[in-house]
């Protein structure tokens, strides 16, 4: 009796444990597709790299570059060209004092795309 009792108990346990676990994993993976976050993903790397890039141009050239202008300098050992995973890139310049790089989804219509966007600070916002 007192072994049933045991595996009674551990199998209260384990199902206790797998709900617990179920939710938790639930709140982490959102209610998104895999593939979409894996593209949200690429497109904060994206804007890392380009933010990164924007601070060594700067170092070298005195002044912020355009997107087009860091493709051609090859600072950039791989780029975006533009569009990635149904986002296009923007960039908006103040000479040596500020730039903000936008990612915005190209179907303005989806709802469950956010728009991101990097500064000087590379702080990435949604």
């Amino acid at each position: 009796m007192r072994a049933t009792l045991g595996i009674v108990g551990l199998l209260i346990a384990l199902v206790i444990g797998y709900l617990i676990y179920s939710a938790q994993i639930q709140q982490v993976a959102g209610d998104q597709p895999l593939a979409q976050r894996i593209n949200l993903v690429a497109v904060r790397a994206d804007l890392l790299s380009l933010g990164q890039s924007e601070r060594l141009y700067l170092a070298a050239n005195g002044s912020y570059a355009t997107l087009e202008q860091l493709q051609s300098s090859n600072i950039m050992s791989s780029f975006p060209q533009g569009i990635r995973a149904g986002y296009v890139y923007a960039a908006e310049l103040d000479g040596a004092a500020h730039f903000s790089i936008t990612a915005s989804p190209m179907d303005s219509s989806r709802s469950d795309l956010p728009t991101l966007s990097i500064d000087e600070t590379l702080q990435i916002s949604p």
